[in-house]
């Protein structure tokens, strides 16, 4: 399982790494102003859709069903079943994409409602989400066969497909003279990355498993079975866009650049939700679906405890940098161009609230697996609505003073009450266990934790002061000598407290 992690890790961690490449160029180009937040609610819509019906619902239903008729029945059945699955999907996105398109100005008006008073900002969101909705079909498809060739243990073509949307992205925006702005270079940079994506997993797919084809419909047991997981998952993954639904919309009464800043804190804070958490979910999902479809209870949950340990060990750094020296990480990676210091500050304290739910952001993929697993996925929908209803509760008390960070914090604690209840019911229904051992490990994990953050506050204080004479690349040497001091406390943190053995064991399995 760990040489999986790694594969599919490295390849978010490359596809991070360029999409902070794009970042900047977005950054630099597109600045924080009205262009700039008119992409990015084009940019929003169909990723909702994508986190609902593609990436969130289809992935936690399809896959345990695909890897229970694969295992039980042989491939043959497998592809049947996916063959009628993948009809259903076209066929039903390619109804949402004809929607979308003749009534975007209505969606617009609900979903970015903000925007009426600015006809020409509204002109151009709707023009601009007009490009990328098709990306939604292809993304889609993407996340299907995605799912068919993670079944089958392969994972590197599902994790690197997102590189070329920050590779695409990042030729049109350089080529951004001859479009009519900056945001219509970008949104087609975003269309064209899915065909690339596309044409990249259905390659792969064609020569180790065959593609599916269209086939009729037919209401088997399998494809019941399928519909009653996607119904809850569904809801679970709705609940949770719902939330940023709302981010959304309350960003576009906002002054300008809110919208701005909410996108840049996301993209940093999903690094380690991409490379870590979803990254060690993806790979533990079909791990323990095999696991249980064989009747080794105790090794699925020896599974669940060391991915557990695995995100924990790679996502505390992220919590304490964040949480301490955001503004650092802002100005290093964004302030150039026409992104300016006080739009990097406003980005920075966003982060740091959404740092404060970063443990459940990262843990929540793992945290289910052990009920989509077991096909389960209306338990983890009573947890994501509670989550969600606090979480809008305190969008709309916290707008007011606040802002986007009010925003980013009520999404924090939206996702602690997720994850709390998820393992609430995982404790109860004994597919987790609490012990001793696992509480001491947590314990250790948060002294890491605030040792690093000590050292990270100490090292700021030292740069800021013997910096303060450099007239250019003061931000971008602190931030260097942050990771690096950062690396080696965190190591040194995690030696002490652990020990090698420890590690060997957690490597080794």
């Amino acid at each position: 399982m760990l040489g999986r992690i790694f594969t599919v890790g490295g390849y978010t961690l490359l596809s991070r790494l360029t999409g902070f490449a794009r970042d900047i160029m977005l950054a630099a180009i597109l600045g924080a102003g009205p262009v700039a937040d008119a992409f990015f609610v084009a940019l929003r819509l169909p990723n909702h859709f994508r986190a609902i019906f593609a990436e969130g619902a289809f992935n936690a239903a399809f896959v345990p069903a695909y890897a229970h008729v694969h295992g039980g029945r042989g491939e043959a059945s497998a592809k049947l079943f996916a063959d009628r699955i993948f009809t259903l999907l076209f066929v039903s996105q390619l109804v949402l994409l004809v929607l979308a398109w003749f009534f975007m100005p209505q969606a617009m008006s609900i979903l970015a409602p903000g925007f009426t008073e600015d006809a020409e900002q509204r002109r151009l969101a709707i023009d601009l989400t007009r490009i990328t909705f098709p990306y939604l079909l292809l993304i889609t498809l993407v996340t299907l066969y995605g799912g068919m060739l993670n079944v089958m243990h392969r994972f590197a073509s599902a994790a690197a497909a997102s590189i070329f949307l920050n590779i695409s992205m990042m030729a049109t925006l350089a080529l951004a003279v001859f479009f009519p702005t900056p945001g219509h270079a970008a949104a087609w940079g975003v269309l064209i990355s899915g065909f690339l994506q596309y044409f990249l997993l259905a390659g792969d797919l064609a020569t180790h498993g065959g593609l599916p084809r269209f086939a009729p419909l037919k209401l088997d047991e399998d494809v019941r079975a399928f519909f009653r997981a996607l119904g809850p998952a569904t809801l679970g993954s709705m609940g949770t866009q719902v939330a940023l639904f709302a981010d959304t919309i309350i960003a576009t009464f906002l002054p300008a650049g809110a919208l701005s800043a909410l996108y840049y804190a996301d993209r940093l804070n999903q690094l380690p939700i991409g490379v870590i958490g979803i990254a060690i979910g993806t790979v533990l999902l079909p791990e323990m679906s095999r696991r249980l479809t064989s009747e080794d209870h105790a090794g699925a949950m020896a599974s669940q405890r060391r991915a557990f340990d695995f995100t924990l060990l790679f996502s505390v750094p992220f919590v304490a940098a964040f949480l301490i020296v955001p503004d650092v990480i802002m100005r290093a990676m964004f302030a150039r161009g026409a992104f300016t210091k006080g739009d990097a500050a406003a980005a920075g304290a966003t982060l740091a609230a959404y740092a404060i739910g970063l443990i459940p952001f990262v843990l929540i993929r793992s945290a289910v697996a052990t009920f989509y697993a077991r096909k389960d996925t209306a338990t983890p929908v009573k947890a994501a609505l509670s989550g969600v209803a606090v979480n809008v509760a305190l969008k709309i008390a916290l707008i007011g003073s606040l802002a986007q960070v009010g925003l980013a914090l009520a999404t924090a604690v939206g996702a602690w009450i997720n994850l709390l209840l998820v393992l609430g019911f995982a404790v109860r229904r004994g597919f987790l266990e609490f012990d001793r051992a696992w509480i001491k490990s947590l314990a250790k994990f948060a002294v890491a934790g605030v040792v690093l953050g000590v050292a990270l506050w100490l090292a700021a204080r030292f740069a800021a002061s013997y910096l303060s004479t450099l007239s250019t690349g003061r931000d971008e040497i602190a931030f260097v000598w942050l990771i690096v001091v950062g690396a080696v406390v965190y190591a040194a943190s995690i030696l002490l407290l652990f020990g090698r053995g420890w590690l060997r064991t957690l490597v080794r399995g």
